[in-house]
């Protein structure tokens, strides 16, 4: 970074530099970790030499201040695959079930905004495609921010509902289902080689919400990848041009995941757990009716207050999922 020519080539001193703040930060955490420790050494030694109860009030005072740091650096520390620091692509696709189904995935869209904005993250809806009554039928959005992608892998898979559904007029309770995928956005310094007669493009007239018409001119863009039948389409802006960019980075996102799977069939993180979006392979269910509770299937982490939930407190949920990963790699 001291170098005179370092700021020449600018997207590689940014992707330096940011580096650079990173690891300056874990070094912070460190070595603050590294003094709560010795502090706590240091009470240890002392209460084993002469027990004293305002002593061992000071060590619990010293824990429960040091606390919410500690377990917030363990899952940061815990974040260490290659992609995680990357911003992230999130899908939602509505399962069978019609305008109830596709209600609940906008509900999940709203929620997964929530999270983004109390976690200092923003986001770009991409590609939306409205629902017939309500809700959406699919949605593809930029969440952009540090871990971004390490935090949204947590949600991989799919979400249950249950409630009384406010398009059923006998007020029946329904349950319907949703999936979400989650991509890590490839940054421009990693190669993936695409040939161009590989792609497949297609240009189409944008639509809003509700049918509501963006313009008049077929701005929007679809991309095809032939060889993995990989699709990826943006609607977001007026111009193709800057959709047909965005819809390319998105496409490189998804090849680059696409191999990496292929390379390491172990994982099978991402395109291995794609199920069918309904009944036994629900990884959270999200009860309204008749009673409240949001449960993670897979970590057995719940919670009574699903307004908060829907709200997007997230964190416990992805906190839990991310230790529960750690301590299965053991």
């Amino acid at each position: 970074m001291n170098k005179p020519d370092f700021w020449n080539d600018q997207k590689r001193a940014q992707k330096v530099t940011k580096e650079t703040t990173n690891l300056k930060s874990q070094l912070e955490k460190e070595k603050k970790l590294q003094e709560i420790f010795d502090d706590l050494e240091t009470y240890k030694l002392l209460l084993e030499e002469e027990f004293s109860e305002p002593l061992l009030n000071d060590a619990i005072e010293n824990i429960e201040k040091n606390k919410e740091f500690i377990d917030k650096v363990e899952i940061q520390f815990l974040l260490n695959g290659k992609t995680d620091s990357n911003n992230a692509i999130l899908t939602i696709h509505p399962g069978a079930g019609g305008t109830e189904s596709q209600d609940w995935a906008e509900m999940l869209l709203r929620m997964y905004k929530r999270w983004a904005e109390d976690s200092n993250y923003k986001t770009e809806v991409v590609d939306y495609l409205p629902g017939d009554e309500a809700g959406l039928k699919s949605v593809t959005m930029e969440v952009l921010g540090d871990f971004a992608y390490g935090y949204l892998k947590t949600e991989i898979g799919i979400h249950r509902l249950v409630r009384i559904s406010p398009f059923n007029a006998q007020g029946k309770r329904q349950t319907s289902f949703a999936s979400v995928f989650v991509y890590p956005i490839i940054e421009d310094d990693i190669e993936i080689e695409i040939d161009p007669k590989d792609l497949r493009i297609d240009t189409f007239r944008s639509s809003g919400r509700g049918g509501q018409s963006v313009n008049t001119t077929d701005s929007a863009v679809r991309i095809t990848h032939i060889p993995t039948n990989i699709t990826v389409q943006c609607q977001n802006e007026r111009s193709q041009i800057k959709n047909k960019a965005t819809a390319m980075t998105i496409l490189k996102s998804r090849i680059y995941q696409y191999y990496e799977e292929e390379r390491e069939k172990e994982r099978q993180k991402l395109e291995s757990t794609k199920t069918d979006i309904g009944w036994g392979n629900q990884i959270r269910s999200y009860v309204f009716h008749p009673y409240q509770m949001v449960k993670d299937h897979r970590t057995n982490y719940e919670t009574g207050n699903t307004t908060a939930v829907m709200n997007g407190e997230l964190d416990s949920f992805m906190n839990s999922y991310l230790k529960f990963m750690a301590e299965r790699k053991k």
